[in-house]
């Protein structure tokens, strides 16, 4: 059973990614290390003991859709009922509407929590934050005044309505229209799909952001706005009136997440009895619906990062105990007599450590971007967009290394597990078939890259990259000045990556001044891991001279003695790989 690691998320916030300097500063008013330390242990409280018992309910049963009406696995319903109630969704929210606005980065450790103890539960909560902050930013005030406060609280839940059919990464496809009703609201018409919670039983509303064109809107990304359509309007005094025209016409089946409901969205087609058409309001204006939602898309993308390295976290947990239970075969250091317990052996030990320093290396990585976050938010002037920056620079670190962690090290844990990884009473394979979803939706993971190459290197004429690599590169001093003899030549190994780093990013932007989009493109998830690898291992290094225990120095030897490695070949990639891409693509193509 999954045991929230509360001290190790603690850690990470405090002293690698650097909250607590930031605490010490007075950067977050009354904050202080102690209700960090208070809200984490009661988050890591009620995951274990609350929401992880469910988990295997919500796997088994999954969510049920009948005459419209989505029902939850059991127990679940009742479960989001104490969750809201114990003013977790309120945490990072506003205070003017009831939140506690609490940093981002303790919203993301009790994301991590809620995640590794049943994902599909978690994301629920994950998109109603991401309406807030669209909603906070971009709504007009009689809008924030009328749903603000219930989203907030939880009372009500939010919703992104972004793909369909023929539109999914392709967002300028999209074909659903809003027809001005002359009186300041829209109708809307067309389907969405995969909208996750688009319908359930958890709140007694449900508010959706929905991206919909104008009549005369411009073709592609540029004709897009964003509005927002409820399940029930709202009346003045704030009762729910009628019910709008929207509703669920389907349940996808799916690989994994079962206990949350992935919806095929109807707008405008009679369902509520009135005359067809959904009614919503405009976000936000005209035409400029899609950097609206983005403010919803960055925060959940970070969100999906934080789920696929809270997905590896529960599969080293359960992979652990499983190794130190299952006996099988003799093992030179083991003392005991008859068979030793699997954990003694070297591969699975790799395994192991594999799967641990992953986490810890996503873990690293995702804070990191929260505090970036933070940070822009809580100081002034240049600094502010320094920060902001480095946000934009880590968001497609954390969303696609973390969430390709989470497949690798949930793939690691069956393999750990043997024969009874494969069936699904030990709960490994549950998770890998969750983690499965998140390195695809939010921007799939090569758009992500695509994203890091040719939005984020170009960032403040290309400095930006760099101020972030001079950063690694003190980490990795530090590193060897602190004199930790179980550091090995950890040091040493990640200045050598940080040179492969370095040398590919300079390419990469030569490319990118160049106008090469083919040898950009090609270059761009190779470039994305060998990046996210060697700042994950820069941040294991900054643990250990943090902590100076020996198992971190340890784990960050290991690291960098077994992983970082592939940097160099990941750098040939980056370089040379074009070329021998585009020949052998040929043949995939059928004219």
């Amino acid at each position: 059973m999954y045991r929230a690691p509360v001290e190790e998320i603690a850690f990470t916030l405090k002293h690698v990614a650097g909250l607590e300097e930031a605490l010490e500063a007075g950067l977050f008013g009354d904050l202080t290390s102690d209700l960090v330390d208070a809200v984490l242990g009661e988050a890591g409280r009620f995951a274990s003991e609350e929401i992880a018992p469910l988990a295997r309910v919500g796997d088994e049963h999954g969510a049920l859709l009948k005459d419209g009406k989505v029902a939850t696995p059991p127990g679940w319903k009742e479960l989001y009922r104490r969750w809201v109630e114990a003013g977790w969704n309120a945490l990072s929210g506003p205070e003017a509407y009831g939140g506690q606005a609490l940093p981002t980065q303790l919203a993301m450790a009790t994301q991590e929590m809620w995640n590794s103890a049943a994902m599909a539960f978690g994301l629920g909560p994950m998109l109603t934050m991401g309406a807030i902050e669209a909603l906070d930013k971009h709504a007009t005030e009689d809008l924030k005044a009328k749903y603000l406060a219930r989203l907030v609280s939880g009372e009500w839940m939010g919703t992104m309505n972004l793909t369909e059919p023929q539109a999914g990464s392709d967002v300028g496809a999209l074909r659903t229209r809003a027809e001005p009703a002359g009186d300041g609201t829209y109708r809307l018409f067309g389907q969405k799909i995969f909208i996750t919670y688009g319908e359930q039983d958890f709140s007694d509303n449900i508010v959706h952001l929905v991206l919909a064109r104008l009549p005369d809107a411009p073709a592609g990304t540029r004709g897009i706005s964003l509005f927002l359509v409820p399940k029930f309007l709202v009346n003045d005094d704030g009762s729910l009136g009628r019910r709008n025209d929207v509703f669920c016409s389907g349940l996808e089946r799916k690989l994994g997440i079962h206990g949350s409901p992935t919806c095929t969205m109807i707008y405008g087609d009679g369902f509520a009895g009135a005359e067809p058409g959904a009614i919503g309001w405009l976000i936000g204006e005209e035409n400029k619906g899609l950097a609206c939602m983005f403010t919803m898309m960055n925060n959940a993308r970070l969100a999906v990062g934080i789920q696929g390295m809270a997905l590896a976290e529960a599969a080293t947990q359960k992979a652990l105990a499983y190794a130190n239970e299952r006996r099988q075969g003799k093992a030179a250091d083991h003392a005991g007599g008859g068979m030793a317990a699997i954990v003694h052996h070297p591969d699975v030990q790799r395994n192991l450590l594999t799967m641990k320093a992953l986490t810890q290396m996503a873990r690293g990585i995702c804070y990191a971007c929260a505090f970036a976050l933070d940070m822009g938010r809580v100081v002034r002037g240049g600094e502010a967009g320094y920060w902001r920056e480095r946000a934009n620079l880590l968001t497609p670190l954390a969303k696609a290394f973390s969430t390709d962690v989470g497949v690798e090290v949930a793939s690691l844990g069956v393999q750990v597990h043997g024969g009874m990884g494969f069936i699904e009473e030990t709960g490994a394979a549950a998770l890998y078939r969750d983690a499965r979803i998140a390195p695809i939706y939010e921007g799939t993971n090569g758009i992500q890259a695509i994203d890091l190459v040719t939005r984020k290197l170009p960032l403040g004429n290309g400095e930006v990259v760099h101020a972030y690599l001079d950063e690694l590169v003190a980490i990795a001093a530090a590193a060897r000045t602190a004199e930790i003899a179980e550091l090995g030549e950890a040091a040493d190994l990640l200045d050598r990556a940080l040179e492969d780093v370095s040398e590919a990013t300079r390419f990469l932007q030569d490319r990118f001044a160049a106008g090469d989009q083919q040898v950009l493109l090609a270059g761009a998830t190779p470039y994305l891991r060998l990046l996210s690898l060697t700042a994950g291992c820069a941040y294991l290094a900054r643990a250990a001279v943090a902590d100076r225990s020996e198992a971190r120095a340890a784990l960050c030897r290991f690291a960098a003695e077994n992983l970082l490695g592939e940097v160099a070949a990941l750098k040939q990639r980056v370089i040379a790989g074009a070329g021998s891409l585009a020949a052998a693509a040929r043949a995939l193509i059928a004219e």
